[in-house]
């Protein structure tokens, strides 16, 4: 830990001194408060356009293999982000990179590629119900990184709402044809975008969602050409799994990466993580208005469990010992004192001042 960095005051009124120098890392929300109308209209974005997510991934499969889905969402998400000048023109120090390059394995070529490799032998509601741990996931890295449980509405809250997209996704889930392999591709990969979520916040909060995610995006490509380009021997150009892509890919890979990256910048992982919750709900309400489904009463009570859950974890969390959390950063940007990362060796130099009564 180098003594150049500000102190963090502790709740137990010791300090320990936080540091970039981790490869690991979070921080907290820039805006403890309760969700606004700019949280409530993030989360609404990213639930409404990954609401289709999982049945564009099935129509792709139709006639392109797995690892090219992955190839073709990841292309077009960087192109859509590239088109805007902001994200190319600002820069990222190198001391950020690494950081970015796990990002871009954890959150995006790694799960992006184990999603469409599952629902070869998984349904796409069992997908989304798998996927509706991501908050729980985001939850128990934030713990492990800063030893710090959420508050205990929070907590209810995170409980409830995934309880309720069991429920929702419950009567669409068949067993035949379900693998276990299929099952445990979709758990790595929601563990993975629990990690993700931690990482993007201190980045967010430094430079802006589009920088970061439009960098994250190109070596996620870098990564996923190579299996991608070895799938389409194998694949076929046919227009309706083609035309699947697009959204998919300039809004599920693209612009709803950046809606969540600014919710999470604003409201921490755990908390921001909730608008996954939203995604099984947002299907549900697709398939009555596009295709005429019929929505099981149990289903019904699973969305109102959502709202519930959605609402407790959007409540204010202000924890004992806490300053005042600084200024949300600007929606591309950031402005004014942003919260300190925290990263393990943080912890443990924490536990070390605890020890001795002064700081390392």
């Amino acid at each position: 830990m180098g003594g150049n960095h500000p102190p963090r005051r502790l709740a137990s009124g010791n300090t320990a001194v936080i540091g970039r120098s981790q490869l690991l890392q979070t921080a907290p929300g820039s805006r403890p408060e309760a969700f606004g109308p700019v949280e409530w209209g993030l989360l609404a974005a990213c639930a409404s356009i990954w609401g289709s997510s999982f049945l564009w991934i099935e129509v792709g499969l139709e006639a392109l293999r797995p690892t090219v889905v992955t190839l073709c969402r990841v292309a077009l998400g960087a192109l859509a982000l590239a088109l805007v000048a902001r994200a190319r023109r600002t820069r990222i120090a190198l001391a950020d990179w690494p950081r970015v390059v796990l990002l871009a394995i954890v959150w995006m070529a790694v799960p992006l590629t184990l999603f469409p490799v599952a629902q070869q032998w998984i349904d796409s509601s069992l997908a989304g119900m798998l996927n509706g741990a991501v908050p729980l996931t985001s939850a128990f890295v934030a713990v492990v990184l800063v030893r710090s449980l959420p508050g205990r509405v929070q907590i209810a809250g995170l409980l409830v709402g995934f309880a309720g997209v069991v429920l929702i996704a419950w009567p669409e889930v068949r067993t035949d044809g379900t693998t276990a392999l299929g099952v445990a591709l979709v758990l790595l990969a929601v563990f993975c975008y629990g990690v993700g979520a931690n990482v993007a916040v201190p980045l967010q909060q430094r430079y802006g969602a589009l920088p970061v995610l439009m960098r994250a995006l190109v070596v996620a490509l870098v990564l996923v050409v190579p299996a991608g380009v070895a799938g389409i021997p194998g694949s076929e150009l046919a227009a309706r799994p083609v035309a699947a892509m697009l959204p998919l890919g300039l809004l599920g890979t693209g612009w709803a990466y950046v809606a969540f990256a600014l919710l999470l910048g604003r409201a921490g992982a755990s908390r921001g993580a909730v608008a996954i919750y939203f995604t099984p709900l947002v299907a549900i309400v697709l398939g009555v208005l596009v295709r005429d489904e019929h929505v099981a009463a149990v289903s019904m009570l699973g969305a109102a469990l959502v709202i519930a859950g959605a609402y407790l974890t959007s409540r204010s969390e202000v924890r004992l010992g806490d300053a005042a959390g600084p200024s949300a950063s600007g929606e591309f940007g950031n402005s004014g004192p942003q919260p300190k990362a925290v990263g393990p060796s943080d912890r443990m130099s924490e536990q070390a001042a605890d020890e001795s009564g002064s700081v390392p």
